[in-house]
């Protein structure tokens, strides 16, 4: 059997943001047995120069989000990027999660070969790939890598997280 776009892109991005949704959930609850407030998270960096907790949300969202929109030749729903609490970090997490569901796998199966133009970097540059090489180089990269930063700083911040956390979320508990 052949894996498809929308096999590799759709259920990807909807299981790393549901998870990252539950670690955000279990940082919730830690800040309620350690008394203070779970905002404080939403500035939290590993170094100086990285970006912070609520970027690294509004990043991973993002990656999934355009990624199937630029794959499957849709809008993507524009949010404004100004989050400052974790409930509303969560609030984008479910907007994000609530548009994949309206993506046909229809409209991303077959575009392997797309070109897919995207911006990189604060210059205004783009970069072209082709579909494929753009979900398995780019998309799922960028997800994976925000959706692991926000871990790590969670639980660089004592929230009690593991591996299973990451992989397999709320699942995990059920």
């Amino acid at each position: 059997m052949t894996i498809s776009m929308s096999s590799a892109s759709l259920p990807v991005f909807t299981t790393m943001l549901r998870n990252l949704s539950h670690c955000m959930d279990k940082a919730e609850a830690s800040a309620a047995a350690r008394k203070f407030d779970v905002n404080v998270l939403v500035q939290a960096r590993l170094a100086p120069d990285m970006l912070p907790f609520a970027s690294q949300v509004r990043i991973a969202c993002d990656a999934a989000k355009l990624a199937a929109a630029r794959l499957g030749g849709l809008d993507a729903p524009k949010f404004a990027d100004d989050e400052t609490t974790f409930a509303q970090l969560q609030e984008r997490i479910a907007r994000t999660l609530a548009f994949l569901v309206t993506v046909p796998p229809t409209a991303l199966d077959g575009t392997e070969d797309k070109d897919i133009t995207f911006p990189v970097g604060r210059d205004g540059s783009t970069r072209t790939m082709k579909g494929e090489d753009y979900l398995k180089h780019w998309a799922l990269p960028n997800v994976f890598f925000h959706v692991t930063t926000a871990y790590a700083l969670l639980r660089h911040n004592g929230v009690d997280l593991g591996k299973v956390d990451y992989l397999v979320g709320a699942q995990a508990a059920a």
